[in-house]
């Protein structure tokens, strides 16, 4: 977990991931055997396993972030731009954002209350960014056609579980990658891809699944922990939100996204390895969303594919949050799995 907060707080959005490949490579210098950097910008890296004939293991982050791109600009000195990746536009009115290299700074632009009683939602094509300029000329002097947009966000610790701050998905994938290849040598050759362009189409992931060729892959992902309370349900009639996870109650293991079915084999193990060493876990069976694993698993001849995944309040927000708790017990797991991985796990009954 001690990288983080430097991979939250880097600026990555899909195609421009330059900051995060750095903390990246920097962290695993000296606990793999071989680093390369693929032709789509993804970094993959191999550690060799203790023994002969070992099954090579995949595993896989992406380094991307969500955010925005500039597209032009009004005679008024106000941003126009466009959404890289999933973003909800309800979130979008009045938060701050920075642009560019130079992280020239900006809010999106509101109405005030006074003017907008009837609270309604403006698209996001009609929004705009605004840094203070009062012309043309003055905007497009500091900011240029094609700049990077991210959130203006800061990372925090809350209380003694809670981690805020924006990326974690999926940056607390690949900071958890990171611990891992820290760690000891496993009885597997793991290969790695801390994938790009994940936000926009799982694009990387489908090189590094080509290029790596493995026998096996997990993705490390953070997920949505939508168990908060239904807003629109009446509050005097009881609800039961169907999450698709909680957050504070273990890794996220899915059975199916709307990108890929997850291995039963792969699936099974991991069950049976939570189970085994008393760790919790829940099971993500809603059909939004989708992962890395959607192309790895196509890769090649094809290849058996299972998605561990940590999960997250206010995802591909400036403000997502993340439990300690969560984290560890994620850790654990996929420490153990691999500890435990033999030819065997692809076994069909």
């Amino acid at each position: 977990m001690h990288y983080l907060q430097a991979l939250s707080e880097a600026v990555g959005v899909s195609g421009q991931e330059d900051a995060v490949r750095k903390i990246v490579l920097e962290a695993i210098s000296g606990h793999v055997d071989t680093i390369r950097i693929d032709p789509m910008g993804s970094v993959t890296a191999i550690k060799r396993g203790t023994g002969d004939n070992l099954p090579r293991v995949m595993l896989a982050a992406h380094m991307d972030e969500i955010g925005f791109m500039v597209t032009g600009f009004d005679s008024n000195g106000l941003i126009r731009f466009t959404p890289l990746g999933g973003i909800d536009e309800r979130i979008l009115p009045a938060l701050r954002v920075k642009i560019g290299t130079d992280g020239v700074q900006g809010v999106i632009i509101w109405t005030p209350i006074h003017k907008n009683r009837e609270q309604k939602i403006v698209k996001q094509s009609n929004l705009r960014i605004d840094i203070g300029a009062s012309n043309k000329d003055g905007v497009s002097s500091k900011v240029k056609k094609g700049d990077r947009i991210v959130f203006d966000s800061t990372f925090y610790e809350i209380g003694d579980d809670v981690l805020r701050g924006k990326a974690f998905d999926d940056r607390a994938g690949c900071s958890m990658l990171i611990d891992l290849l820290q760690g000891d040598n496993y009885p597997v050759d793991i290969v790695v891809a801390f994938t790009v362009q994940e936000e926009i189409g799982l694009r990387g992931a489908l090189v590094a699944g080509n290029t790596l060729k493995p026998d096996m892959a997990l993705i490390l992902e953070g997920t949505t922990a939508n168990d908060m309370p239904d807003p629109t349900a009446d509050p005097d009639v009881a609800s039961s939100p169907n999450p698709t996870a909680r957050m504070g109650a273990g890794p996220v293991l899915t059975v199916m996204d709307r990108s890929m079915i997850a291995d039963p084999r792969l699936l099974n193990f991991m069950r049976a390895t939570a189970e085994k060493n008393n760790i919790p876990y829940q099971l993500k069976t809603q059909l939004g969303g989708a992962t890395d694993g959607g192309n790895i698993h196509t890769s090649g001849v094809g290849v058996p594919t299972s998605v561990v995944s940590l999960p997250c309040r206010y995802i591909h927000t400036p403000s997502a949050y993340l439990n300690k708790n969560d984290y560890r017990h994620t850790f654990s797991l996929v420490s153990h799995a691999l500890g435990a991985m033999t030819w065997d796990v692809l076994a069909r009954g």
